[in-house]
């Protein structure tokens, strides 16, 4: 049943109160335009690409901790947009995380998320602002057939629920975000990263972990690999950056 990508026009989003809306037409960057917005909207700011065949939408952020540590925000980030999928996807359909910032659904790649802050920041000071950014593909407009894609697939192609428009996923991800990010706040970073790898299927025979600084921890057969988090996030592993969209 597909998701109704003509909707997207016809409303306002319903954001919870900390959020304030600023919308796009359909060749706007949203992860971009969030930034430049960032330091005089602040926190809170959604920015929001009225697009037909994406999802595509970006939140402000202003963290208290040292931007070492407010970077790991990725991970209750990327739990909330994935609850926002659940909310709406038949109950059979798997979720699953590639890291770190992946989201794959029906074991099809959608898109998934990215985070982006101040390049004079410090690590070892709070940052202004971050911001973390979303692109799922909602629908194969001018992009060919899903079915001769290599890797990827769209949340019509893979069965989302009827009536179900892109707006709905960006609502259901703020009211989400809030929640996580409390938790975050309440029981730490381990709880959020702990989260996170209830959807990352990992490598078959091996246990995984999110370390303190948000590397992923592989063992397997008594030896240790690390996967360095600052660095995976320069590249996102889900977007094709000659077509500026998810890999098909």
């Amino acid at each position: 049943m597909p998701v109704d990508v003509r909707s997207v026009g016809r409303r306002e989003l319903d954001l919870p109160p900390l959020f304030s809306l600023h919308t796009l037409r359909e060749s706007g960057d949203a992860f971009a335009s969030a930034q430049a917005l960032a330091p005089d909207r602040g926190a809170g700011t959604l920015v929001w690409a009225r697009r037909f065949d994406l999802v595509e939408f970006a939140v402000v952020l202003e963290p208290e901790e040292p931007l070492a540590l407010a970077r790991l925000v990725l991970y209750p980030a990327m739990s909330a947009l994935a609850d926002a999928i659940a909310v709406h996807c038949p109950p059979e359909k798997p979720l699953a995380f590639g890291w770190p910032d992946a989201l794959h659904f029906d074991d099809g790649l959608v898109g998934g998320g990215r985070l982006a802050w101040p390049a004079e920041a410090r690590e070892d000071e709070a940052p202004p602002w971050l911001v973390f950014g979303v692109m799922l593909r909602a629908a194969a407009l001018g992009a060919g057939e899903p079915g001769t894609w290599r890797i990827g697939t769209t949340l019509e192609e893979t069965g989302f629920f009827e009536g179900v428009d892109t707006g709905a996923i960006v609502e259901s991800f703020a009211r989400h975000l809030m929640a996580n990010l409390h938790e975050w706040q309440e029981a730490g970073a381990k709880a959020a990263a702990r989260r996170w790898l209830e959807r990352f299927p990992g490598e078959e025979g091996a246990q995984h972990g999110i370390d303190a600084n948000g590397d992923l921890i592989v063992r397997c057969d008594g030896e240790e690999e690390r996967r360095a988090f600052r660095a995976a996030l320069a590249e996102p592993s889900w977007l094709d950056p000659a077509r500026g969209e998810p890999w098909l």
